[in-house]
């Protein structure tokens, strides 16, 4: 049987296939998309949720947000704290455009079973603010038609409600102290329904030194804010906060960061039930939407992957115990056309080293290797490890970039490249160098290698 190359079934995007892509275009950033100047992808909610897959942990949350919007109940503070590049904002933009409204929800693919599901038919549109730790200064004031706007309260009272917000709370943004529960249970409760939206909050408390005044207020204001922020939302029943946090000490920075979020962390309370870590299946899914326009073969894909999946199971000698299992078959379809062992290695080994992200260090990975092999008319079934160019510069500096010094001579010697000693093998022997036999396995190997058993498979 004849097995379709994977280029001939799976479509990558345009920025994919001409090599366009950024690494900033893979990250979600909310305050471009509220100041409306972030690319099409991210601004535009239709093409948002179409390139977005609804994780099980994304459902449930949207679940509680519409229903809060509605007034039938859900959770009033949802602190989302996973690990670095585990998709905190790229969720908290999809309650963004959720909230907005800007669209109907039934173009927004996914959305409407969350709806049906909460017993919602009409979500109503609600006020949006966006803080953005990371961008905001506690020294410099926001500037809003003109007005100097000093706190963070000040920033949320002006988003929600222009001026007449801000009056609200003008003393108390002057002074630099937090205002009191009462006021900002009727500033949320004069504009709800509403969404508030804090990303990055650690880094811009972490800023305040101990026991001095900046024109934001001082470490303690602001955690006084937080708390009374968070104790007003529980008294308006159409209101919400989302609010993103580092999961460790190492993320927080300094030691008034580490202190910043043990304080946050324990006014905004961890709801773990509206969190779950992304499934591998999941994870396979997320990179396949961002990374491909179409699959326009199904039939074909599943033929690709019953033959990868049968072949296993009648050489079950040769190859590990989970391609065993009944639903490997499933495995290989969801991560189709990308070989589900690619997966594994990046989400279980790669992700443990310093600074490589889950989803935005596979997906820059990914694009690069998927760029190159289509520029080569790469004619594999799958994209597996023993498929990846490494003598390409990109590619190679990509997955090296992560390791230690000393790697790219080794792989361009021992691994892949005009020079390497696999490829001299195989122009002395055709037989090998017809499917690249050496090079293949050196491949998969080089960056495989706590897993020695899988390359004789993920090679072949």
């Amino acid at each position: 049987m004849t097995l379709k190359p994977w280029r001939e079934v799976a479509v990558p995007h345009e920025d994919v296939l001409k090599g366009t892509f950024q690494q900033a275009e893979f990250a979600a950033d909310l305050s471009r998309v509220h100041a409306g100047t972030a690319t099409d992808d991210y601004q535009d909610p239709v093409l948002f949720f179409q390139r977005t897959f609804i994780t099980e942990g994304m459902g449930l949350l949207l679940h509680s947000v519409v229903r809060r919007l509605s007034g039938q109940g859900g959770d009033p503070v949802i602190q989302l704290q996973t690990a670095f590049g585990g998709g905190k904002t790229h969720t908290m933009l999809a309650v963004y455009h959720l909230a907005k409204g800007t669209v109907p929800v039934s173009e927004l693919q996914g959305v409407p079973a969350i709806l049906d599901a909460a017993g919602i038919t009409e979500l109503p549109r609600a006020q949006v603010a966006v803080l953005d730790g990371i961008k905001s200064s506690p020294n410099q004031p926001f500037l809003h038609e003109g007005h100097a706007i000093h706190t963070l309260w000040g920033d949320l009272a002006w988003q929600l409600g222009g001026s007449e917000g801000y009056a609200l709370v003008a003393d108390a943004d002057q002074s630099g102290t937090s205002p009191g529960k009462d006021v900002l249970k009727t500033l949320l409760s004069r504009y709800a329904p509403c969404v508030i939206l804090i990303d990055e909050l650690v880094a811009y408390v972490r800023q305040f030194e101990e026991g001095k005044t900046l024109t934001g207020g001082s470490f303690d204001s602001n955690l006084s804010f937080v708390q009374a922020l968070t104790e007003a939302l529980k008294a308006v029943p159409t209101a919400v906060l989302l609010a993103s946090l580092p999961e460790s000490d190492k993320e927080a920075g300094s030691q008034r960061g580490v202190r910043a979020l043990e304080a946050l962390s324990h006014y905004f309370g961890r709801i773990q039930a509206l969190w779950k870590p992304v499934g591998s299946e999941e994870a396979f899914e997320i990179v396949r939407r961002r990374l491909f326009s179409s699959i326009n073969d199904k039939l074909a894909a599943e033929s690709v992957c019953r033959a990868f999946a049968d072949y296993y199971t009648a050489n079950s000698a040769d190859f590990p115990h989970e391609t065993q299992e009944s639903r490997y078959y499933e495995r290989l379809l969801h991560a189709y056309p990308i070989h589900p062992e690619v997966f594994a290695r990046l989400y279980e080994d790669w992700s443990s080293l310093d600074n490589f992200q889950r989803t935005r260090g596979v997906l820059k990975l990914m694009a690069k290797v998927i760029h190159r092999l289509w520029k080569d008319n790469d004619k594999d079934p799958l994209i597996m490890p023993g498929s990846f160019p490494l003598a390409d510069a990109d590619t190679r500096n990509e997955m090296i970039y992560y390791l230690p010094p000393g790697w790219d001579p080794v792989i361009e010697r021992d691994v892949d490249g005009e020079r390497a000693e696999t490829t001299e093998i195989e122009n002395r022997d055709t037989r090998l160098g017809s499917v690249q036999a050496c090079r293949r396995t050196a491949r998969a190997s080089s960056w495989a290698a706590r897993r020695a058993p899988p390359i004789r498979w993920c090679a072949a």
